[in-house]
């Protein structure tokens, strides 16, 4: 009987732990990732710019609480940042939550970022509802954030092309490249999913996107199951280099489908723009 009860305990033991191990890394501070991007057409006198990436709040309980985002946000601004860039995903529609919080709530910390050049965001597939409609413009521009649909602006020596929700139908490749073109200077493209990248002229070298959360829940051994992306795992996570191009996949801050991460730690990235490096 008692080897029955063991049989039984252990992996009861195993599994909650796992679960507990899976909660606390998502309620964790972002781990903050540094890289220098060298840009061909930098401008010769223009000085680096400091640019932080983050992505996918998904503001609810229990993990991801206006209290926690309140926090990671002075995490961000310790970092005296030139400019901020969000990639979409601030809001949250999963069943699985302690609470679902509003559009006012989930974007109430952002009003508090500080940077130079101030802060632009694109929606993602969770900011829209099941009838295409989103409430987020009007509150992200209550915050003093610049959002981008299918559109463009300089901020400092950078041009940021921002592109809308892919998966909901709202991304308009001509709109944006017309956007992009009629702007001089270096140009990244701000998109919530990487899928994005496969459909872009050839002159965008660079692509800064979230989404696949660095697939959330990798089990040891076996590595990402999903990237919640139609390639794959080809733009699961980090920095990918592709012919003509790079992605930068950002793992963001929250997480969707159930609150855990499993060895995939949030994360933003510090992106320190300049020309090219020296030889």
């Amino acid at each position: 009987m008692k080897r029955v009860l063991l049989c039984l305990l252990v992996p009861l033991l195993i599994a909650v732990s796992v679960l507990g191990l899976g909660l606390w890394t998502a309620m964790r501070d972002p781990v903050m990732r540094p890289l220098t991007v060298h840009m061909r057409d930098w401008p010769t006198h223009a000085p680096a710019m400091r640019v932080v990436l983050i992505s996918d709040l998904h503001v609810a309980g229990p993990e991801t609480t206006p209290s926690r985002l309140a926090r990671i946000i002075g995490q961000v601004n310790a970092l005296r940042p030139d400019l901020v860039l969000i990639a979409g995903d601030v809001e949250q529609d999963r069943r699985i939550s302690t609470r679902i919080y509003d559009a006012a709530e989930a974007t109430a910390p952002l009003a508090r970022l500080r940077a130079r050049y101030g802060v632009i965001a694109v929606l993602g597939n969770h900011d829209y509802t099941g009838h295409n409609k989103t409430d987020l413009p009007h509150w992200l521009e209550k915050r003093g954030i610049t959002l981008l649909r299918n559109e463009a602006v300089r901020r400092g020596a950078l041009t940021i092309a921002g592109a809308d929700d892919l998966y909901h139908g709202k991304y308009r490749e001509r709109r944006l490249d017309h956007a992009a073109r009629a702007l001089p200077g270096p140009t990244v493209v701000l998109s919530h999913t990487p899928d994005i990248a496969p459909l872009l002229p050839p002159r965008y070298a660079l692509v800064l996107a979230g989404h696949t959360h660095c697939g959330q829940i990798v089990p040891p051994l076996l590595g990402p199951i999903t990237a919640s992306s139609n390639y794959g795992l080809r733009y699961v996570c980090g920095l990918i280099r592709e012919p003509g191009r790079d992605v930068l996949v950002t793992a963001g801050i929250g997480t969707s489908g159930v609150p855990l991460r499993i060895a995939a730690v949030p994360d933003f990235w510090l992106l320190t723009f300049e020309g090219k490096a020296p030889r």
